[in-house]
């Protein structure tokens, strides 16, 4: 028996916030997924936490001239097409207005979201 296939429209996923801004948070709800998939727009407000047990990989779609990832105090600017690898416990928050496609190994809990 195969798992269930399903196709996501990120427009009728209501925004929650988050530490970064705002995430539409999508295939956690699905018991089979390995992962969960977020659009996340990025505020200037985000905050630095990390993940004792997840790993996050940050797709830039969108972003600033000035637009940086900070990773363990580091900072690195990114521009749209990079990606970012985060695996648990490092770290991090986006630095300046961008949007990303945020993909979450195993599926985001909440529990496991630490703000420094």
């Amino acid at each position: 028996m195969h798992a269930a296939a399903k196709i996501v429209d990120f427009a009728g996923i209501d925004p929650v916030r988050c530490p970064c801004g705002w995430a539409r948070r999508a295939l956690a709800d699905l018991p089979s997924a390995p992962l969960s998939l977020h659009q996340v727009q990025i505020e200037l407000d985000a905050l630095a936490h990390h993940h004792d047990h997840h790993t996050e990989v940050y797709y830039i779609l969108e972003a600033g001239p000035d637009a940086q990832i900070e990773l363990d105090g580091k900072l690195s600017p990114v521009r749209p097409g990079q990606c970012v690898y985060i695996p648990p416990g490092i770290r991090h928050r986006a630095v300046g207005k961008m949007k990303i496609l945020n993909i979450v190994l195993p599926p985001f809990d909440p529990a496991d979201e630490h703000i420094d």
